[in-house]
């Protein structure tokens, strides 16, 4: 009697819920259909299109979702951008309302490293196979670096499409051919495949975490010279240098090491310091290098802490004030191999501040100072001191010719005068850079009043010997090189430009001048920087317009003296900028 009434009701409770379960597979299939049909859609899209310039990365990595995402690509993209390396991938990089399609393409032309991640189902999404016919095109026409991953795929079975990679391939193919493809398109990602397959790489079927750090080892490597940090092509006597400080290191390659580099200004300490450290780069996946530490200073400790973090970490303005930049670097990279340049040191508190002791960091991090105080060296107790000397004679001699004639002895005609000029200048790097560049166009007549101008200044009084190269300049090109000293180290040259063009100074001239008498330097970023021995003559040279009355020079710098002469005099300011 109760089975009838027993029957309907399950009936009646279980038809909804198949019901439900009907409509969800439907639905499914119909999204899974339109997915497929959206990839199909722009198949073999052409990739002759002009590049992106806002897609400018130096990894791209291709990869099929469905395999990788969350996993193996999340793991390496995630490595790639602690270790400081700029890398694309397209769940987090796509504009909204952008063409997708094209600024993946356009993301892998403008990338250095191009990184196929080949898994199963990589062979059935058009998507990456476009990517990768495009990789191939890039290497073969740009020399880009393609570095494919192998993920649990065999070379050989991506190559000829065979194992489980074929499988899945051939299935894609059957139903596009019954769509009739383009059979060309299918030619050009079979070529794609084959070719990658023979190219070097990694194949990863075992302990992912170590394959990771494998690859971002040989991606830093790679971009080793990018990661460089710049240095003169005219570079003499180093070698003996950078050779005496690295045996040290190496010998003890697994400690926290803290080497010191000291001398007088003008020596060359930071080019010894940033050959090093571009010798190490790449065994470091972080890195930071703070230049111009004693005159940066004056911004504050904690800009200078905040950009040690965001070279290690990425993470920006993460501190407010010293105690909270020192708690946090103290505290965030005891698990972290870091490489740092602190460079022109000049108070101890400065290394304490930003590199701390030997706990800091991970064991085989490398601490590199230079300063020109080996008393701040003595108080941070580094383990290596190494005091940078002057320059042979024979060294000199190859140093000054190289910037005055652009080769490694003169011309007979003015060997007599080299040798004066570089026995006067004391083997001192800065001097022979500077006099070099002055002298070299200029006929013998000039060198001998030169010459006879240099003999009147001791060597030890670099700063006098350098004047002569601000007394060469005509007026305006004197105003830019006093108006820099004084005020605009460290500020794009283009923002300056449009005053000293309205002051009729001729920038673009000027500022050429400058740079090839190596009294100022411009960065590739367009930051105009000078030498500090350079800035302190100029700003020495503007105090000697008036040595007791600062409201009478043409320039006031100091804060304390704008105070003083704000507050007991009556000035008239023609313009005023706040740096």
């Amino acid at each position: 009697m109760h089975r009838p009434i027993f029957g309907r009701s399950f009936a009646v409770l279980v038809a909804p819920v198949l019901l439900s379960v009907l409509a969800f597979n439907f639905f499914n299939k119909k999204k899974t259909s339109a997915r497929r049909n959206a990839e199909d859609v722009g198949i073999g899209t052409s990739t002759s299109m002009t590049a992106s310039t806002r897609n400018c990365y130096e990894v791209f990595l291709s990869f099929r979702g469905t395999d990788t995402r969350k996993g193996f690509t999340d793991h390496l993209y995630n490595g790639l951008i602690d270790a400081g390396i700029d890398a694309f991938r397209d769940n987090e990089e796509l504009r909204q309302g952008e063409h997708i399609r094209s600024e993946l393409l356009a993301a892998i032309t403008n990338s250095k490293i191009l990184i196929p991640i080949l898994s199963v189902n990589y062979g059935t999404s058009s998507w990456c196979l476009d990517e990768l016919v495009q990789m191939i095109e890039c290497k073969d026409k740009n020399g880009q670096i393609v570095l494919p991953i192998f993920y649990n795929v065999k070379p050989a079975d991506v190559g000829h499409q065979i194992g489980s990679f074929g499988d899945a391939f051939q299935k894609r193919e059957r139903r596009l051919r019954k769509r009739r493809l383009d059979p060309t398109i299918l030619e050009k990602w079979k070529k794609a495949l084959l070719e990658v397959s023979t190219l070097k790489g990694y194949e990863a079927d075992g302990y992912e975490a170590k394959l990771v750090k494998s690859i971002v080892r040989k991606v830093l490597s790679e971009l080793k010279k990018k990661l460089e940090l710049n240095i003169s092509e005219n570079l003499v006597g180093i070698d003996g240098h950078v050779k005496k400080v690295m045996e040290f290191m190496n010998n003890k390659s697994h400690a926290t090491l803290f080497v010191g580099i000291h001398g007088m200004g003008g020596i060359g300490k930071t080019t010894v310091a940033k050959t090093i450290y571009n010798e190490l780069s790449n065994q470091f996946e972080h890195r930071s290098f703070i230049a111009d530490i004693r005159e940066s200073w004056k911004r504050g400790v904690h800009y200078l802490q905040n950009q040690l973090i965001s070279d290690l970490s990425k993470q920006e303005n993460a501190v407010h004030d010293k105690d909270g930049g020192i708690n946090f670097i103290s505290s965030r990279f005891k698990d972290k191999k870091v490489l740092l340049l602190l460079d022109d040191v000049d108070d101890v508190d400065q290394v304490r501040c930003l590199a701390g002791n030997h706990d800091w960091f991970s064991l085989g991090s490398t601490i590199i100072i230079t300063t020109r105080n080996k008393g701040v060296l003595e108080e941070a107790r580094v383990d290596h001191n190494y005091e940078h000397e002057v320059l042979d004679h024979n060294q000199s001699l190859i140093m000054f010719s190289r910037h005055a004639f652009r080769k490694d002895s003169p011309p007979k005609e003015f060997e007599d005068l080299t040798r004066e000029v570089v026995s006067i200048t004391k083997g001192l790097p800065l001097s022979l850079e500077v006099l070099g560049s002055l002298l070299g166009t200029k006929k013998p007549a000039f060198w001998g009043g030169t010459i006879e101008k240099l003999r009147k200044v001791p060597h030890k009084k670099v700063q006098e010997k350098l004047r002569i190269s601000i007394e060469a300049l005509d007026y305006n090109q004197k105003q830019i090189f006093l108006d820099i000293a004084c005020f605009f180290i460290g500020t794009s040259k283009n923002i300056v430009s449009y005053m000293w063009d309205a002051c009729g100074f001729f920038p673009k001239e000027g500022i050429e001048v400058l740079i090839l008498m190596s009294l100022i330097k411009v960065e590739d970023d367009r930051v105009l920087r000078m030498h500090d021995q350079l800035r302190d003559l100029g700003r020495e040279i503007v105090r000697e317009e008036n040595q007791h009355e600062p409201q009478n020079r043409s320039r006031l710098w100091d804060y304390e003296e704008v105070q003083r002469v704000l507050n007991h005099n009556k000035v008239a300011v023609w313009f005023l900028f706040l740096i």
